[in-house]
């Protein structure tokens, strides 16, 4: 039997104003993303906003649905708006964000177990990783280099 370490890193800001120009301006179309959020039933919304090497942005926000669980997380929805609208493009960046009508979310939320699976066929279709950024309503923010630093041992077609 052998043991190993499993690692990873991770930047943490306190809040957006310490963000880059461009990180900032994509955290504020997740946040713009969130608020048109449907999920009435939760009431836990959540916006994500994907930049992709031509420039463009897709926004995505989670879409909840009362015959649980045919909702949608909105990482989803955008990586899967920017695969079917800009196949082949390569995705540069995520923002997620997330606020509750419940109680204020005032630390980092990553992306679920489905989400982080999604997202990490995309990282290895592309042959490239790219940055993920996360947070609640206000405060710290979290950035990675990688999805696949937040999925570690992660399935992929390799297995098939």
């Amino acid at each position: 039997m052998k043991k190993i370490e499993i690692a990873t890193t991770a930047t943490l800001y306190n809040d957006v104003s310490e963000l880059s120009s461009e990180d900032k301006m994509l955290m504020n179309k997740a946040i713009e993303a969130r608020h048109k959020a449907y999920a009435p039933y939760s009431k836990f919304n959540v916006g994500a906003a994907l930049l992709l090497e031509n420039n463009e942005i897709i926004l995505g926000n989670n879409q909840e649905n009362a015959a649980y669980p045919s909702g949608m997380c909105a990482e989803r929805v955008a990586i899967w708006k920017a695969g079917s609208d800009f196949p082949g493009v390569k995705i540069l960046k995520l923002a997620i964000t997330a606020s509750s009508s419940i109680t204020k979310v005032d630390k980092p939320v990553g992306p679920c177990g489905a989400c982080r699976q999604s997202l990490s066929e995309y990282e290895i279709k592309q042959k490239q990783s790219f940055p993920i950024l996360f947070m609640g309503e206000v405060g710290e923010i979290v950035k990675t280099e990688s999805l696949l630093s937040l999925l570690p041992f992660s399935f992929d077609s390799s297995y098939l």
